[in-house]
């Protein structure tokens, strides 16, 4: 409501003490009146009873103090003023937080979750410290991997090359009086461990190492390395992991990096192409030497084993000899022969007896002579036996036609012949 409203106070025009209309806001003029009436009730005035009515001295007459009214009003203020006071003292501890209670600024006790309290302020206050949350603080970058901050993110390995790694540290607290006394900026001591750790173990490393094969150890060894720094500072911070979020070489010489990676990887492809091959053609010489071992190990054995089985034949004949030498000769000489005679072409003629010319059925001896030599006969010591002739015998004993070659009949009808026409 505007308060140009003529009717603002006096709404309706009437009493709103008295039946009209009283929807609108309180009367302004009434709300005085009844603060002047308890105000004279104070001080001792009857209400309705103005300063210049009245007769005698009454309009010169200094109100009266009612000091028992007045106290009772101070008191009971002063007592919810206490009490209010006293109240201000509880609070609440999660049971995932702890409290510390402070007295005029200096640290008094921990507290367990649950209500508490402690004299209100300003003789005590208390902090509420978060044990079970995990806190993160970004190196090398600000929210985004793109928001690089160079100062923290470029680092120089052992091999005198620059690198660019942006990680985080996430981090619980262990002790709350250590985390709020001990340490000013608790965000900042763990920045500045967790780099220098990084700088410590980077420096140490080649580039290879920090940015593929070994990017998780350089991770595990920050962790630790910053877990101790903290320790040594009372920082009341348990480092619970460091994840590498980036790691490359700078921009300014990233293409060439690139170039030489690729290059790398083809030497690697090379290599293993190389070593598979390798692994086809080393078998398979191994295999074949193998193969070329036993085989001259077989012909070794089968060497020794004919030369042992001779020798062991020699002296089952020389045995024989040795019992009757005379028989064991003949037979030796008529079993050579038989072997020699049935592999040659010869015909045996006595040339001590009659000059008769002698007909050979040279063909058909020929003929028989290579059918022999197809199908040999089942005992070819008889067949051969025949063809040896005593040189004593007057008439011509031929051998067999199947142990003489057509060769030597034809060579040995021919010299008989002439011998008959002389």
């Amino acid at each position: 409501m505007s308060l140009n409203d003529p009717k603002w106070g006096n709404r309706g025009g009437g009493d709103n003490r008295g039946g009209g209309d009283n929807q609108g806001p309180p009367d302004l003029e009434e709300l005085w009146r009844d603060f002047n009436r308890r105000l004279s009730g104070m001080f001792g005035r009857e209400p309705g009873r103005s300063g210049g009515s009245g007769g005698g001295d009454g309009g010169n007459r200094l109100p009266e103090f009612n000091f028992r009214q007045f106290g009772g009003g101070i008191g009971l203020i002063a007592a919810f003023g206490a009490v209010v006071w006293l109240a201000s003292g509880f609070y609440i501890v999660d049971a995932s937080q702890r409290g510390i209670v402070l007295q005029f600024g200096r640290f008094l006790e921990a507290t367990e979750p649950g209500l508490r309290w402690r004299l209100p302020y300003p003789v005590q206050s208390h902090e509420l410290v978060n044990l079970t949350g995990v806190r993160t603080v970004e190196i090398g970058y600000r929210g985004s991997e793109r928001n690089k901050v160079l100062k923290e993110a470029l680092m120089l390995t052992d091999d005198e090359n620059i690198v660019n790694i942006q990680f985080a540290v996430q981090y619980v607290l262990k002790d709350p009086q250590q985390y709020l006394f001990n340490n000013r900026g608790a965000d900042d001591s763990v920045i500045q461990a967790a780099e220098t750790a990084v700088r410590e173990i980077v420096g140490k490393s080649k580039m290879d190492f920090v940015l593929y094969e070994g990017r998780e150890q350089v991770a595990a060894n920050a962790q630790k390395l910053t877990q101790e720094i903290l320790d040594r500072y009372a920082t009341g911070i348990q480092v619970s992991k460091v994840t590498m979020q980036n790691a490359q070489p700078p921009e300014q010489v990233q293409a060439a990096f690139d170039d030489a990676v690729k290059a790398g990887q083809d030497r690697e492809r090379q290599k293993n192409e190389g070593q598979a091959y390798a692994n086809d053609v080393i078998p398979r010489a191994r295999g074949a030497a193998s193969r070329l071992l036993e085989e001259a190990d077989a012909y070794k054995g089968r060497v020794v084993a004919q030369a042992e089985g001779d020798a062991s034949r020699f002296k089952q004949i020389l045995t024989e000899y040795s019992k009757a030498p005379e028989v064991t000769r003949q037979r030796m000489y008529i079993e050579t022969m038989q072997q020699v005679l049935s592999s040659t072409s010869k015909v045996m003629v006595d040339a001590k007896g009659s000059g008769n010319l002698l007909y050979l059925p040279l063909d058909k001896l020929m003929q028989a002579t290579a059918a022999a030599g197809l199908a040999p006969t089942a005992d070819p010591a008889q067949a051969a036996r025949p063809s040896v002739a005593p040189a004593a015998e007057s008439s011509v004993t031929p051998p067999r036609a199947d142990a003489l070659s057509g060769e030597a009949r034809t060579r040995e009808a021919t010299r008989n012949r002439d011998r008959g026409e002389r």
